[in-house]
């Protein structure tokens, strides 16, 4: 259990979120740049085949989500911001859909590695419900952790090699211009 990649346990102090919220390309790009985010990694976590392979994860034959691993400094940006920023990114109303993405690879989930994590999830998403952000109830899956495998070197830094393609001008553009404008202060210095 707890198995990580291990270029996250290099860093002495930090720690590491699990999350899936539609493609990890999305994810990766918001969250590589907010202040205090050590390394992203985008790969596959929660579901039931032992080093599952990009095509069969979106043939959906493997049960795991796309999902980043977010390492982190928490004395810079807590798991609590993290997940604010999560929410804001994607849609958790959603059942296994994030815009034309379809299938359970691209469903709303959180993967705690600890029970404060766990505590923290349930509790931001009692606190998103109650106020109302979303017509729908949140779908989030809160799950514990116990898989990461990650994607191929293609996946890696997708958007930065690749913001021309349509794909990142028309789905990842818009949450990264969502992010720098409702989370400024948040940005890591360019």
């Amino acid at each position: 259990m707890n198995e990580q990649h291990n270029e996250f346990n290099s860093v002495a102090g930090s720690e590491v979120a699990t999350l899936a919220g539609g493609c990890f390309w999305c994810l990766e790009a918001v969250f590589l740049q907010l202040k205090g985010v050590l390394n992203v990694l985008s790969g596959y976590s929660g579901g039931s085949v032992e080093s599952p392979t990009y095509r069969e994860v979106c043939a959906g034959v493997t049960g795991h989500a796309e999902v980043v691993q977010v390492s982190f400094d928490p004395e810079t940006i807590s798991f609590r911001e993290i997940l604010d920023v999560f929410f804001t990114i994607h849609d958790p109303t959603t059942l296994n859909r994030q815009g034309n993405d379809m299938g359970t690879q691209y469903r709303s989930a959180i993967f705690y590695h600890t029970g404060k994590q766990k505590t923290t999830s349930e509790e931001v998403i009692a606190q998103l419900s109650a106020d109302r952000i979303w017509d729908s109830p949140i779908v989030t899956e809160i799950a514990p952790f116990e898989h990461f495998y990650p994607a191929g070197d293609y996946h890696r830094d997708y958007f930065r090699r690749n913001s021309e393609e349509p794909y990142c001008r028309i789905v990842i553009e818009p949450k990264v211009a969502k992010l720098r404008k409702l989370f400024v202060d948040r940005l890591k210095k360019e």
